[in-house]
């Protein structure tokens, strides 16, 4: 699993989400770009991982920013399913938003608890020197 290049597109996803929030819905609060906001900060990431001497901090860096995102969105995610099941919520596009986030980022972080475990096993795996 190449980990730099996977941050990379959660990054531009997270950038797009952020951009469409603000100018598909009228630029009315500067709130939408949050995820933009995000995705800028794990695109850093995301391109310091790619230099080996990097990847692990950077990686652990963007885990970090995806964990903060999920924890930051998962009201949205909840107040989605009262969207889907008919009731009302305030700013339907925020709660849609945040759940897209929400969801995005739990899937990212998750591929980076995996990559770390793998890792952990190659290097206890590999012969000691």
């Amino acid at each position: 699993m190449n980990m730099p290049k996977i941050t990379i597109v959660y990054a531009a996803l997270l950038i797009l989400l952020g951009l469409v929030g603000f100018f598909g819905f009228g630029r009315s609060s500067i709130t939408a770009l949050i995820p933009a906001f995000f995705g800028v900060l794990v695109l850093v990431a995301g391109l310091l991982a790619l230099d080996k001497k990097l990847r692990r901090l950077a990686m652990h860096a963007a885990s970090a920013l995806s964990l903060l995102g999920f924890l930051g969105t998962v009201t949205g995610l909840i107040k989605l399913f009262t969207l889907i099941s008919g009731g009302e919520v305030a700013r339907p596009a925020a709660v849609v938003s945040q759940a897209i986030m929400a969801i995005l980022s739990l899937i990212f972080f998750i591929l980076c608890l995996k990559s770390f475990i793998d890792a952990r096993r190659t290097l206890e795996s590999a012969p000691s020197v």
